[in-house]
């Protein structure tokens, strides 16, 4: 398949280049997530500590049932934008990855062309079908993998637009269950 040390070399060198690639993209990606979630627990601790002052200062049960409502809804906001932020970053990395694996594909489909070109112009006489037929087969091939790749794309879109919309309806339907509750109380 090589003939010469230099290709060798040269497809190891590019080997080692994309698992560096992919290792810094993951690395990047733990990097922000181990960020994310340093200043989530540091914005709870003091969310937590302010509130808990807020919840001490409370003259009365139907004060202290409104103040518990009223503190809900950030909370719930919170972890919305903390869910979506931890998502985020993984469609990032799996986006980043995906790229440097479809290059990677098609740098091999065009080396496996390249050396059935090669090796048709040595073949003995009536190979041409054997070749064409392989040709055909990794045509194939690469449509289906097209196609696979297409599909994941739309599910993860559809996946993406649900999950948007249940975090949005669950974040409406906290802000107006606070209001709600605090006004049945205060009747």
């Amino acid at each position: 398949m090589f003939a010469t040390p230099e290709q060798f070399a040269a497809v190891n060198k590019t080997q080692v280049e994309s698992l560096l690639s992919i290792a810094n993209t993951a690395f990047a990606s733990a990097e922000r997530l181990a960020n994310l979630n340093l200043s989530a627990a540091r914005a709870l601790l003091e969310d937590g500590l302010a509130n808990a002052k807020t919840v001490l200062s409370a003259k009365d049960v139907q004060e202290l049932l409104t103040l518990q409502t009223s503190l809900a809804q950030p909370l719930v906001e919170k972890s919305v934008a903390y869910s979506r932020s931890v998502y985020e970053i993984g469609a990032q990395a799996q986006e980043e990855i995906s790229k440097l694996v479809e290059a990677q594909l098609s740098e091999l489909n065009k080396n496996v062309s390249a050396s059935l070109d090669k090796a048709a112009k040595s073949a003995p006489a009536g190979s041409d079908v054997a070749i064409a037929a392989v040709k055909s087969a990794i045509a194939a091939a690469n449509s289906a993998y097209d196609s696979l790749t297409k599909a994941t794309k739309q599910v993860a879109e559809i996946a993406e637009a649900n999950v948007t919309a249940a975090t949005d309806a669950t974040v409406k339907a906290v802000s107006g269950a606070a209001p709600a509750k605090a006004s049945k109380k205060a009747a």
